[in-house]
């Protein structure tokens, strides 16, 4: 796309004035008049922009040598829609709101085009269908992406795009926010032309050839909604759908609900009153706020920094990471890999036959090759990929390196003999890093390289080329630099880069921890795992903690007890090992060979080997009957509240001593990991948030204290100290009123 100043020149000035206007630019192309939106980068429509494309479009209609009009953004995007941090600050109710721009560009009585480049999104594109056309760049996409902070396009494009397009393309773009290419919004219908060149220069010519047209038929709100096909029952089928798709999230259903009122309104006058009612609930209401905190918080990533403050983003520098290398192609590896050739770096893959690196490359070939087969990237890109791949068994070859990420699988001896071989092998500049999910980057790596600066912890999410986190962690010697090199990596591989401090099993998994403890102990005491996990399910989560157990393989975590001597003899009734409370239920279904979906069996039945359905399993339940009995418990009906409370809180509790330890420097970052990492539903805006925002710290401190009087002997029920001093103060204020 050649850059917009390049057209400036021919261009006349034909308006110029203070306050709202400085934000557009208006200048006339022969009888054509172009208003620029000029809030980069991504033209956000605050009150200086609506109010100077109201006072630009009045000015185009006055001017008698104006025959039509354009509008596009500057820099490289049409606009991303309303500046969302005026919802705080109120200036989003200044007039013009949008919905009055939007009306104010359809009634020009001469005709509006928009030219539409990078992305129209949200405010964005109502503007776009609030315009009598669109020209839109081959490269750009359009979106209503407001369903992802927690409202609906409600500036009239829940109204106007069913007008546009079919019924089931306006409910899935409002239910999912995802952009729509330019190839689809003109097959179906919601642009005009599709332009490769100069987009701007293309609109231009295209607002001469249509100037003479009459503008009336192309007002969007006169059209009718495009739903001959639709009826009461499709919808009802797509609220089934959709609420199921959302787990909870309020805005998606509330979306095909104003997609309805399009449908069955008299007017689109009456459309829009039931769209405004819609609306209301979602902008007032608690889900918008946790979404809108994440959406924030994850923009807050990139500017990380340590507890303390000395060192941050600012004051450190990453260095360029031209080559990477990958240790091990196994699961993990062979993702990494793929994120380093998708993201256009050239990386070596190491593994220690033949053998195993003909299996891995074969697995990423096909992996690449899959998404040429869907249409998701073309055999030239699939090509140019896969050329930045090389295989080797030779740790001679990483000598040009920048990074080397060691990916093999959690044994400690293993990782400090290849730590060491890297320290002989790489250039004294290479980033050492271990894709470990747990283990201690200083006594591990660290203290057997002669450069602990740079030495790190990169914490992939399996699949490591689907899951968006990437866990950084810092040990006590890693260098800034290193620090901001693997973030500035997370970037360039288009991950969600989170920095952590060290300590056994971070921060994610550390929470993960107590979460999965106390689900155990729910079996023990009268709860089945299906009932947890519909309770878990049923609070957002995509799978409850059994059937993730299922899905990665109860033998994971069974090996990992086993290290650290938790695993006993079959028959051994001890409900106390290395003096904590130990549920055993789990290394029984590993030692009778259920191991989860891949051995067919888990906690669930599944029917097959790699079977997806899972069903409660009798065999299971006798089990944890007869263990429940063996331990010398008395079963009893555990409520859905106990189970949320006793999995939540926990966790909860786990992270307060995280922030309260330094290990996260802000509550943020955990939220980002837990959103990112382990499907903490959105909606509630993270572990943290939930705790602070939607159940209140006094309330949480208090059931940390009913449990831990219950259960003394569960170290994870004593509070933190953070937690105990802001949950006192929250009950001392409550008990005041």
């Amino acid at each position: 796309m050649l850059r917009l100043c390049r057209l400036l020149p021919c261009f006349r000035r034909s308006f110029s004035s203070q306050g709202a206007a400085s934000m557009i630019d208006q200048r006339t192309s022969g009888n054509v008049s172009v208003i620029k939106l000029q809030n980069p980068p991504m033209n956000a429509f605050r009150h200086e922009v609506r109010a100077g494309l109201v006072e630009g479009i009045k000015k185009a209609n006055e001017d008698a040598s104006v025959k039509s009009i354009v509008i596009h953004g500057d820099g490289n995007v049409f606009s991303a829609g309303a500046d969302i941090t005026e919802f705080a600050s109120g200036g989003n109710a200044l007039e013009p709101g949008l919905i009055s721009v939007v009306h104010h560009i359809e009634n020009s009585a001469k005709p509006v085009v928009a030219a539409i480049h990078g992305l129209a999104f949200g405010g964005g594109l109502e503007v776009c269908l609030g315009s009598h056309y669109r020209v839109m760049h081959s490269k750009a996409r359009i979106a209503f992406p407001e369903v992802n902070i927690g409202i609906l396009p409600a500036a009239t494009g829940s109204q106007r795009l069913p007008r546009v397009t079919d019924i089931a393309t306006a409910v899935e773009m409002c239910t999912t926010g995802m952009p729509v290419s330019a190839k689809k919004a003109l097959e179906k219908g919601i642009v005009d032309k599709v332009v490769d060149g100069d987009v701007v220069s293309e609109a231009i010519n295209f607002a001469r050839s249509i100037e003479d047209e009459p503008v009336e038929p192309r007002r969007v709100s006169k059209m009718r909604v495009k739903a001959n096909e639709f009826t009461s029952a499709v919808f009802d089928a797509a609220y089934d759908m959709i609420a199921k798709r959302a787990r909870g999230a309020a805005a998606p259903v509330f979306n095909v609900k104003a997609i309805e009122a399009a449908v069955n309104s008299k007017s689109y006058e009456e459309g829009l009153e039931r769209e405004h009612g819609l609306a209301l609930p979602l902008f007032v209401g608690s889900q918008a706020r946790a979404l809108q905190y994440a959406f924030f918080s994850e923009r807050k990533l990139p500017k990380w920094e340590i507890p303390g403050g000395a060192v941050n983003y600012k004051n450190s520098t990453p260095i360029e990471i031209k080559e990477g290398a990958v240790i091990g192609g196994g699961t993990m590896g062979s993702g990494i890999a793929i994120c380093f050739i998708t993201s256009g770096i050239p990386v070596k893959l190491v593994e220690v036959n033949q053998e195993y690196l003909d299996k891995t490359l074969s697995t990423i070939r096909k992996v690449i090759n899959t998404k040429v087969e869907k249409g998701r990237l073309s055999p030239e890109k699939a090509d140019q990929q896969l050329s930045l791949l090389q295989g080797t068994l030779n740790y001679n070859d990483l000598k040009n390196a920048d990074i080397v990420i060691e990916a093999v699988f959690e044994n400690l001896e293993l990782k400090k003999k290849i730590f060491k071989k890297l320290d002989e092998t790489c250039k004294p500049e290479t980033v050492l890093a271990s894709n470990t999910s747990g283990l201690d980057i200083d006594q591990v790596m660290a203290a057997v390289t002669s450069r602990p600066g740079k030495v790190v912890g990169t914490h992939f999410f399996s699949p490591a080329h689907v899951m968006k986190l990437l866990e950084n962690i810092r040990g006590k010697d890693t260098s800034p630099e290193t620090m901001a090199t693997v973030m500035d990596l997370g970037k360039k591989l288009k991950k969600v880069s989170v920095l952590v401090g060290n300590c056994p099993h971070f921060v994610g998994n550390r929470m993960l921890g107590p979460y999965g403890t106390e689900a155990s102990y729910l079996l023990e005491e009268g709860a089945l795992p299906h009932e947890v996990d519909q309770v878990l399910e049923d609070f957002g989560f995509p799978m409850g903690v059994f059937r993730v157990s299922d899905l990665a393989g109860i033998d994971v975590g069974y090996k990992s007890r086993k290290d650290f001597g938790l695993i006993t003899r079959e028959g051994q009734d001890d409900r106390f090992r290395n003096g904590r409370r130990y549920c055993p239920v789990a290394d029984f279904l590993v030692e009778r060979g259920r191991l989860g979906q891949k051995s067919g069996k888990g906690w669930y039945n599944y029917g097959k080997v790699g079977g997806r359905n899972p069903q409660p399993d009798p065999e299971v339940e006798q089990l944890i009957l007869e263990m429940s009995e063996k331990a010398g418990f008395k079963r009893r009906r555990i409520t859905p509240l106990e189970i949320l409370e006793r999995c939540l809180y926990s966790m909860i509790n786990e992270g307060f001593k995280i922030l309260e330890e330094g290990i996260a420097s802000r509550q943020e970052d955990i939220d980002m990991v837990w959103l990112y990492g382990y499907g903490w539903p959105r909606h509630t805006g993270g572990p943290m948030y939930y705790a602070r925002n939607q159940v209140g710290l006094g309330r949480i401190y208090e059931r940390l204290l009913y449990y831990q009087a219950l259960n003394p002997d569960v170290p994870h029920w004593e509070p933190s100290g953070l937690l105990r001093d802001e949950g006192m103060a929250k009950l001392f204020r409550s008990s005041k009123l």
